[in-house]
């Protein structure tokens, strides 16, 4: 029987144990930095109190809230999600656009095409205790980043194109880069400004991941209760350029569907919005009058190969099992209609998409043909899945075309973190089923790709590729681009090497899909549905 109680729509943002720390941790940190308590789940959903312009807001989360807390390390989409009001970047980006807008600094620099970026830091800019923000701060998060000893999640956002970073003065930084990279000022966002009177302390770190939270923006971490609910209230002393609209936040982790929709449902909703909402109760959300959206991104199943592990090795395998998946049937009956086959690793909607050389429409004689002359028969494979539910729902699909052309399947979900803690031991396995979205970080190619591909990546080290010459020929293609300066010829190789991914197939999307928020529109205004997750209330406010 499937454990619901883990339903985390998305394999990276919890599985990451050598980046989030230890998953479901509920110790308490310190009281005197950060309200943080652990308790029941009954005690502490705290309703809707209040009234009018004060009452709070409440929203259903359908993600863990137990994942790493520190910015520069978590993958965690409920953990990011409350970053992103808490804390604030240099710049930070439009959660829709992604267009880099001023957050802690005072202005985007005029020349991205350069290698030195300068910035001020705004006036009487603030942490919640009330410190002030200066360009110790800024270099203490940076340095971090950049420490070849220390080993974080952000470190590959950065590092590749970032040399250093320079306090001027108590107000001014400079950035230094490797060579020009314009794409690097949407990744601030992704180096949340963090007091470094607060994390230099010992152990702060390890706090951080469990919940600990102060930074600059408009909202302050009021108390954290790991897996039940995280608070929020407006931080009075905030005079940057988002302000807060809601006095206080209430935000609820429900993984399981059926509790996640029924706290938004019905003439007593304990809830005024809810995102990673089910295909299948779209229709009766709205007609309840709620407004349900969504958006394509890179939401995807992927099948990931070990491919030391025969026949995975052999690349005709790996493409033949993705021939005869029949993704249209996927797309109808799992996805209810919200996804498309994947023609690319990119979905259709990233601005440097294009139909990759290889794509794996529905071709069951083909992929007989690959396994016949790959010299494989009577091969039987046992699929490690997460047991997301859309993913569970995405499965029997897979099972059915596998056996369809003589591969017996079985199938193995499993809670998240278990698959992965497996990985991370270097358990042996064949193919793992899994959900990924790296729009979490961004729209930029460049940073999909490295995050999934690279010779030092977690990712590779699960599917045992990176020493495969082709491996090292693409990373060296990939780090290529990266130095690219001219943006068409950039866009082009990156292109050009997806199409290797494609045809290598070691990791890589069979669908990408929708992930839809419903919200009461008599109550909330301003709200615009994420295609990640997680919810941005930074520009809504009261109906």
């Amino acid at each position: 029987m499937r454990d619901v109680t883990h339903d985390v729509p998305a394999l990276h943002r919890r599985s990451f144990l050598k980046y989030t720390g230890a998953l479901g941790a509920a110790a308490a940190v310190s009281a005197s930095l950060s309200a943080c308590s652990a308790g029941p789940e009954s005690t502490n959903d705290t309703g809707d109190g209040g009234e009018g312009a004060n009452r709070t807001l409440t929203a259903v989360i359908g993600y863990g809230n137990d994942g790493s807390w520190d910015p520069t390390q978590t993958a965690s989409a409920f953990c990011m999600a409350g970053n992103n009001h808490i804390y604030e970047g240099l710049l930070d980006t439009d959660p829709i656009s992604r267009e880099p807008y001023p957050a802690l600094a005072t202005q985007v620099p005029a020349d991205l095409t350069g290698t030195s970026w300068k910035f001020t830091l705004r006036a009487g800019a603030k942490f919640h205790d009330g410190k002030p923000v200066t360009a110790d701060d800024v270099v203490f998060v940076f340095d971090r980043i950049l420490d070849p000893d220390t080993q974080t999640l952000a470190k590959g956002f950065f590092e590749p194109w970032l040399k250093d970073v320079r306090k001027i003065d108590a107000q001014n930084v400079e950035l230094v880069l490797k060579f020009p990279f314009p794409e690097g000022a949407s990744r601030l966002t992704l180096a949340k400004i963090m007091p470094k009177h607060v994390f230099s302390r010992p152990g702060a770190w390890d706090e951080a991941i469990k919940g600990l939270a102060v930074g600059s923006g408009p909202y302050r971490q009021t108390a954290h209760h790991p897996k039940s609910n995280t608070t929020f209230e407006a931080f009075d002393d905030y005079n940057g350029p988002r302000p807060a609209a809601f006095k206080k936040m209430n935000w609820l982790t429900i993984v399981d569907a059926a509790p996640r929709v029924a706290k938004i449902s019905g003439s007593s909703a304990g809830a005024q919005i809810a995102d990673n909402i089910p295909y299948a109760n779209i229709g009766q959300l709205e007609s309840s009058g709620l407004t349900v959206a969504g958006g394509a991104g890179m939401n995807n199943l992927f099948l990931m190969f070990n491919t030391r592990r025969k026949p995975f090795d052999d690349v005709r395998v790996r493409q033949a099992l993705h021939y005869a998946i029949d993704t249209e049937k996927m797309v109808e009956v799992a996805l209810k209609g919200h996804g498309k086959p994947s023609s690319s690793f990119l979905d259709e909607s990233n601005p440097t998409y294009r139909r990759a050389k290889t794509v794996y429409d529905y071709d069951p004689d083909r992929a007989r043909a690959l396994l016949k002359e790959a010299g494989v028969s009577g091969l039987k494979v046992d699929i490690l899945a997460v047991n997301v539910s859309w993913i569970v729902d995405c499965l029997p699909t897979v099972k059915s075309s596998w056996d369809a052309i003589g591969v017996r399947t079985t199938l193995s979900p499993q809670e998240t973190t278990a698959v992965f803690t497996k990985m991370d031991q270097k358990q042996d396995y064949q193919v793992v089923a899994a959900a990924s979205n790296p729009n979490q970080f961004g729209l930029d190619a460049d940073l999909i790709m490295h995050y999934n591909y690279g010779p030092e990546n977690l990712w590779m080290g699960y599917a045992r590729w990176a020493g495969n010459p082709v491996a090292k020929q693409l990373f060296r293609d990939m780090d290529q681009a990266t130095r690219e300066a001219d943006p068409d010829r950039k866009k082009a190789m990156i292109q050009d090497y997806i199409d290797v991914v494609a045809e290598q197939a070691v990791l890589y999307p069979v669908v990408h899909n929708e992930l839809m928020t419903a919200w009461n529109p008599s109550q909330l205004a301003g709200i615009r549905a994420q295609p990640y997750p997680g919810i941005n209330v930074l520009q809504a406010k009261w109906a």
